[in-house]
């Protein structure tokens, strides 16, 4: 800012320098005044440098910003709850990081000087005006207060509308990032009619409130900016300094001289008009930027305790998202033995899923407690609790680069050779192997370039290479094809020896086997044992078994198929029930130990 007003004073004294470069040749009838013109060169030079060394120095400090606001929004969002991230949506935080971030990088860049030009300059110009004549400077001054009544008018409502607009705006993004997201399902189902159908919504809503902004400013705005024009200025100054020259009230060359500073006045007005745009877009994304360095994180302790072992306590816990939603887990308790395996079964909802995620402090439970080793999860820092517990979900992630990375993502110290034996226990070598560049092939972007069975198989490899005493596992065969599932079984049974493991499961005949069985029921638990026990106790879990084996014997009516001439779409709906694969059943049964 500094070097932006020096540079706007250096503007103003090249002109002075050609105002006395003027009037030494009217009135010295020198032909070339040397030193004047000299002098207006050099200030010339000097506010041409400074100018690009303050946008230069704006510039690296826009992005010295941009690379510290980007940092501190993903270290934090590293470290708040998993509700508040599923909650807020990728497509909103993703534009708090980027939009947001590069609205402040382009205040910082752009705002600095212009802050020099806007306020530095009109105030020196009317300093110099006043030195040269107090009444030329009245009648800028006079047109210049003029201008800004009425640009206030056109921005009574500003704040409002622009709040507007950028939500509209946003709307506009989320719709887009929806609908490309959603392809396959639009083809599949929509042809676009739904999901377009809201990009267009969110599309006229947000014309709608620009053409309603235009409107309603679109006199004033016009006007105000017509009477800031420097042109204007520069027709009074004429007009009025040629009027006290014709009445021998004025000297030519101060004449001269208004008219080549004057109307530094009204070029700063543009500056400034600029400069409040940009800070009220800024405004915006502060806030916003805030809200989310605002979110509070999980607590972290001062003193880190050691678990004594790998035994994991669920004491009477309870768990609702937020303040105001219902409980979806009540009065849990549950203990898991070191080196045993617990299963999670229930109905879709009962609470399974969440179990499992609050182990890890995906999100702190409301009531109660969780300890490993006898110690509470929330006394162990989010990084020592990973070094204690695994996961493998059935929502497979890859990131879009090579497999080995992948696979070496919990632990990246790790050797080829150590990713490469962590395949071989994950099944997963051999079809890594038969990839275009082996290890080193790119995943794709969420590992678009693999099979559902393939992604599943590098993430238990990646469990495997972290080997960590605690595995949680929340159906990770729910997506898996036949031939998928009994190399994912195989690799899982493996990944488990030794360990304690909590495994959600909706197939049931594969954890018949387990040392305990938790059933849930509508965020209760309501029954715990084994197999045999829970089956004679004609209870939740009786039920479940008995829908499992009812499902084990689905299949197409093939007697209805040969009399509706193999046309499918006449079966009723009801009959048409697909064979539920049990490949791997058994192979599970007998490996889980």
């Amino acid at each position: 800012m500094a070097l932006s007003v020096l540079s706007s004073l250096s503007v103003l004294a090249s002109l002075f320098a050609l105002a006395l470069a003027i009037r030494a040749m009217i009135e010295t009838d020198q032909a070339w005044p040397s030193r004047e013109i000299l002098a207006a060169v050099c200030f010339t030079v000097i506010a041409y440098v400074l100018r690009l060394r303050s946008f230069a120095k704006s510039h690296r400090a826009a992005f010295r910003l941009e690379t510290i606001l980007r940092t501190q929004l993903s270290e934090h969002l590293a470290h708040v709850s998993m509700g508040y991230i599923q909650q807020t949506g990728a497509s909103k935080l993703s534009k708090v990081i980027q939009d947001d971030v590069k609205e402040l990088h382009v205040f910082v860049a752009d705002s600095t000087p212009l802050y020099a030009r806007a306020y530095a300059a009109p105030i020196m110009t009317l300093l110099g005006l006043l030195i040269l004549d107090w009444r030329l400077a009245a009648v800028t001054v006079g047109l210049l207060i003029s201008g800004f009544i009425v640009l206030g008018v056109a921005r009574k409502d500003h704040g409002d509308l622009s709040k507007r607009y950028m939500e509209t705006r946003e709307q506009v993004s989320a719709a887009v990032v929806e609908y490309v997201q959603a392809m396959p399902v639009v083809r599949t189902f929509d042809t676009g009619s739904s999901t377009f159908g809201r990009y267009y919504q969110a599309l006229e809503a947000y014309r709608e409130v620009v053409v309603s902004w235009y409107q309603s400013v679109s006199f004033s705005s016009r006007f105000s900016i017509a009477l800031l024009n420097p042109m204007p200025t520069l027709v009074l100054l004429l007009w009025s300094g040629a009027w006290l020259f014709w009445h021998h009230d004025l000297e030519f060359s101060t004449w001269l001289a208004t008219l080549l500073i004057g109307t530094g006045m009204a070029e700063s007005m543009m500056p400034l008009i600029s400069l409040q745009h940009l800070i009220g877009k800024a405004k915006i994304s502060i806030a916003r930027i805030n809200e989310v360095l605002g979110e509070k994180t999980l607590s972290q302790p001062e003193h880190e305790s050691v678990p004594q072992g790998h035994d994991i306590c669920f004491d009477n816990i309870s768990f609702r998202y937020d303040e105001v939603s219902d409980y979806v887990l009540r009065d849990v308790s549950f203990t898991v033995a070191d080196g045993t395996i617990t299963a999670l079964v229930g109905a879709s909802g009962a609470g399974k899923t969440t179990i499992a995620r609050l182990l890890p402090r995906f999100w702190d439970v409301s009531q109660g407690a969780i300890t490993i080793g006898g110690v509470d999860v929330r006394d162990l820092t989010s990084e020592s609790l990973m070094k204690y517990v695994a996961f493998v979900f059935q929502d497979t992630f890859l990131f879009a680069e090579s497999v080995a990375d992948n696979i070496r993502l919990g632990n990246p110290g790790a050797t080829m050779q150590d990713v490469i034996e962590a395949a071989k226990v994950a099944q997963a070598h051999e079809f890594i192997m038969q990839l275009p560049n082996g290890y080193e092939t790119c995943a794709g972007e969420r590992g678009a370039f693999l099979s559902g069975g393939q992604k599943q198989r590098i993430t238990i490899a990646r469990a495997v290479l972290q080997d960590r005493p605690i595995l949680v596992l929340d159906e990770a065969t729910a997506f898996a094809d036949p031939e998928n599932e009994a190399a994912i079984v195989e690799a899982l049974a493996a990944l488990m020896k030794g360990k304690t493991v909590i495994m959600v499961a909706h197939r049931l005949t594969t954890i018949k086997d387990a040392d305990q069985i938790l059933v849930f029921d509508d965020g209760s638990l309501v029954e715990s044992g084994q197999h045999n026990d829970l089956i004679l106790n004609k209870g939740t879990y009786a039920r479940l078994w008995d829908s499992y084996e009812q499902a084990q014997s689905w299949a197409l009516n093939q007697e209805e198929l040969s009399r509706k001439d193999g046309n499918i779409n006449a079966i009723p709906e009801q009959r048409l029930v697909s064979e539920i694969s049990a490949v791997s059943d058994n192979q599970l049964k007998g490996e889980m130990r």
